[in-house]
């Protein structure tokens, strides 16, 4: 194991971590020792590191359980108004430290881990990620279960424990390959299966009318079994429940084929059953209408509706009934966020249950479930909406086609009765499109089946209303909210940069980490000498240390005094990497044209992950790593420019880079980035950001002020007026010297020489058929590079009074903070 850290090191407290007591140091040692024994069944002498990870895990643990049942005890007790959140995805990360931060154990156990000759930063590596998510709208769930916690609601995170999460990503020459996430093969030590509230789920079969109601019969069942994880608010005692299920064959699965005599087929076979919570689908704002998928869908729907409903029944409510049979109160103890369309079933799913089973008449059913549903739109690009063909759900679920049919029906009268002859509108407004492949669209049946929709940012929520939902928004504007993401400012900054935290508790006292609108007295600071020193000091050290986790892992020197300019989210044609391939082919070209002048020295690090049957997306990560392999071995550049991919970016990987980034580049085309939030950790973490005018970008630059950031490019509405004259990428190539040279160097093999033809379809998006316009701002963005370049050599003046005059005095923008402190004061706007 690595030397433990120096006394001077370790006993250095960070106040926001809580000072260790001498009774908590031996009490963790104590609870440490016993589960090496007791749960772990070693001692010293053969224990492996993994052993010593999971002890710790059991010991910090052990201090949730009691709050965790007290927590869940007092909500029976009071019957708070529920929130169910539901989740395809919550990409979650490891749980150790947050635990430990959140508990404030983080001293004690670092003291007892350091007494057992061990080092708590190496356990925490051990960890594996809980990937059960592609990017954005799994982290936000994540993030939301955190806030939500610390402001004790009485909060539920609904899921899939998927047995395989997001792919781990291997770099080979150049190229993605994917390799399964077997995140649970050494088991998960945050976890309590819970098969006493398994419950059935069931699929296909047929429906029968009669006199006494609706029957699905003859269905296929498989079981859903919970799984639960503590979710600690901040230092108060709260413990809320993510409940993930996990599908299980039931016992007499296929019992036809035991009859047949083929026994051993048919236990075979409850693998068909069990597949369905095996892998997480690893695509981002793409829809691939996979029946598996559609299964999963209903598996965590039907599964958590029973519980929610279940959960409601049985409550304690000042009254002495065991059960409430009525169901007229349940829109004011349950809501449910449907987290994107993919949890949408729990409209019909709840329909069902409502009259199907509890006998409730349709129209005061339909009011219920609109009532309890509220519907969050993460994305506008036309290929990542859910259409699912109805000869789907006719097989699968051919009850809630019924449903989804006659609530239609109810839907378009209503449009009909308000706007009589209006056909078209009819069309555009039904959940059900006609054509060849009759399909069902999931994103229509939220809106008519919530009382509340929102988008996740200001510009967002403006671009659903006008365009996608328009004819929705004329009919219900009341409906339609603004929502902006947020980040939790536990695991972006006390966890991942402790050493800011610390810098801020100083100068303003620790009530910022549940309330980041206490930044704004950082203003008070800005041309406070020590605190502008403190403040660079740290962001070196993150820098130091994430150089030198670059070397051991990634093999590659980087120059930890050049700017860390840094992309890192998924690969995806809209977030434009490509823009900032063809940024550092340009700073190459300048570099070799003229060696000996003075350029500020770059590591431009760009990480994310491709979706494995996305084409493109797994080019342009062969043309990064590419670019890198000619610049980072040219003797003619050296030190003044490396391109560095960042291999299996993930929470874990976000936690180190973001702390030690100085630039953060947010350049999708403005209009379909929906909001984004690793904007506003970088901000967070007081890196400046360069970015176009979209999503949270848009609010961030009216908090901090435009002229601290670097704003460039098309707005929303030069984009559109682009698409209605005719976007042409060839008058731009024929226009821009650097960038036709650019071109012509990946089109000739420059940067792929043993396969001079390797990015052809690269260069033929980009000049024929690129929706999101990578050269039509171009320009703007080099020309904004250079203003960063200006700035960061005026803050790499080594003196405390050039950093304080730098925070405050107009650098080529305006007043251009350098260091992010103006920034950093106002990042609390976007954050929960």
């Amino acid at each position: 194991m690595a030397a433990p850290l120096s006394d001077g090191e370790r006993r250095k407290q960070i106040s926001v971590r809580g000072i260790a007591g001498l009774g908590d140091v031996a009490e963790v040692r104590k609870s440490f020792n016993r589960h090496l024994h007791f749960t772990l069944v070693k001692d010293r002498n053969v224990a492996t590191p993994r052993d010593y990870f999971f002890a710790l895990a059991h010991t910090v643990r052990d201090h949730l359980v009691g709050r965790w049942i007290r927590t869940q005890q007092h909500y029976y007790e009071r019957d708070p108004k529920r929130i169910y959140y539901l989740s395809l995805e919550f990409y979650m990360g490891r749980t150790l430290q947050n635990t430990m931060v959140n508990l404030g154990l983080q001293n004690a156990c670092d003291e007892a881990i350091y007494q057992l000759g061990l080092d708590l930063e190496e356990l925490e590596e051990i960890e594996e990620d809980a990937g059960l998510g592609n990017g954005g709208l799994g982290r936000l769930a994540a993030c939301f279960l955190d806030s939500m916690a610390t402001l004790g609601l009485a909060a539920y995170g609904y899921g899939i424990r998927y047995e395989f999460g997001i792919f781990n990503q291997k770099i080979v020459d150049g190229w993605q390959v994917e390799e399964a996430d077997d995140w649970l093969r050494y088991g998960n030590p945050w976890e309590k299966a819970r098969p006493e509230y398994m419950l059935p789920v069931h699929f296909y079969g047929r429906v029968e009318h009669s006199p006494e109601g609706v029957k699905w019969v003859d269905t296929q069942v498989v079981l859903a079994m919970p799984y639960d994880t503590p979710v600690p608010g901040y230092k108060n005692n709260t413990v809320n429940t993510m409940r993930l299920w996990s599908a299980k064959a039931p016992n007499d699965f296929n019992l036809q084929e035991f009859n047949v005599g083929d026994y051993i087929e048919a236990v075979l076979d409850r693998n068909l059953a069990e597949n369905i919570s095996r892998v997480l689908y690893p695509n981002d704002n793409f829809f691939e209408g996979k029946e598996l998928r559609l299964k999963q869908e209903y598996f965590v729907v039907a599964a958590t509706l029973q519980d929610i409903i279940r959960r409601f029944k049985s409550s304690k409510f000042g009254c002495q009934d065991p059960v409430r049979t009525s169901f007229e109160t349940f829109p004011d103890k349950v809501a449910i966020q449907l987290n994107d369309t993919h949890p949408a079933l729990s409209i019909p799913e709840l329909m069902r249950i409502l009259v199907d089973v509890e006998k409730v008449d349709w129209d005061k059913a339909w009011e219920i479930t609109k009532q309890t549903c509220a519907y969050t739109n993460h994305t506008v690009l036309p290929e990542a909406l859910e259409r699912w063909p109805v000869s789907m759900f006719e097989k699968l679920l051919p009850r809630h086609l019924e449903i989804i049919y006659a609530l239609n029906q109810m839907h378009l009268d209503r449009v009909a009765a308000l706007y009589p002859g209006d056909i078209d509108r009819l069309r555009r407004m039904s959940v059900i499109e006609e054509g060849d492949c009759k399909r069902i669209n999931m994103a229509h049946l939220c809106v008519i089946g919530s009382h509340a929709v929102n988008g996740v940012a200001r510009i967002h929520s403006d671009i659903v209303k006008n365009t996608v939902f328009k004819d929705f928004y004329e009919l219900e504007p009341e409906k339609f909210q603004n929502k902006t993401n947020g980040i939790t400012p536990r695991r972006w900054l006390l966890l991942c940069n402790p050493g800011l935290a610390d810098v801020i508790a100083e100068k303003i006292g620790e009530d910022f980490v549940t309330d980041l609108s206490q930044l704004k007295k950082l203003l008070d600071f800005i041309d406070n000498e020590t605190f502008i020193r403190d403040v660079a000091k740290v962001k070196q050290e993150n820098k130091l240390k994430f150089s030198a986790y670059l070397e051991e892992h990634y093999k590659v020197k980087i120059n930890p005094s050049s700017m860390f300019d840094i992309q890192v989210k998924r690969i995806h044609e809209y977030k434009r990497q490509l823009l900032n391939c063809l940024h550092a082919i340009t700073l190459y070209n300048r570099i070799r044209s003229d060696p000996s002048k003075s350029f500020v020295p770059r590591t431009i690090m760009i990480g994310g992950k491709a979706a494995p049957g996305y084409h493109m997306a797994k080019m342009i990560i062969k043309l990064i790593t590419s670019i890198g392999e000619v610049v980072n071995n040219d003797p003619y550049v050296g030190d003044k420019l490396k391109v560095i991919f960042l291999e299996n970016y993930r929470v874990s990987l976000a936690e180190k880079v973001i702390p030690a980034a100085d630039l953060s580049q947010q350049i999708s085309t403005a209009g379909t980035e929906a909001s984004g939030t690793g904007n506003m950790k970088f901000m967070l973490n007081g890196a400046l950001t360069i970015g176009t005018m979209d999503g949270a970008n848009v609010e961030m630059a009216e908090e901090a002020g435009e002229e601290n950031l670097f704003i460039f490019g098309m707005r929303v509405e030069e984009v559109e007026a682009l698409d209605r004259q005719g976007y042409n990428a060839q008058e731009y190539y024929d226009r821009i010297p650097e960038l036709r040279q650019a071109i012509d160097q990946i089109s000739s093999g420059f940067f792929s020489p043993r396969d001079p033809g390797c990015f052809r379809d690269v260069v033929n998006m980009l000049m024929h058929h690129d929706r999101f316009k990578v050269f039509a701002d171009y320009e703007a963005y080099i020309k904004c590079q250079g203003q960063v370049d200006q700035l960061f050599m005026v803050r790499a003046v080594p003196t405390a009074s050039s950093m304080a005059a730098d925070s405050v005095q107009p650098g080529p923008k305006g007043d251009g903070s350098a260091l992010g402190i103006t920034e950093l004061a106002v990042a609390s706007s976007y954050t929960y």
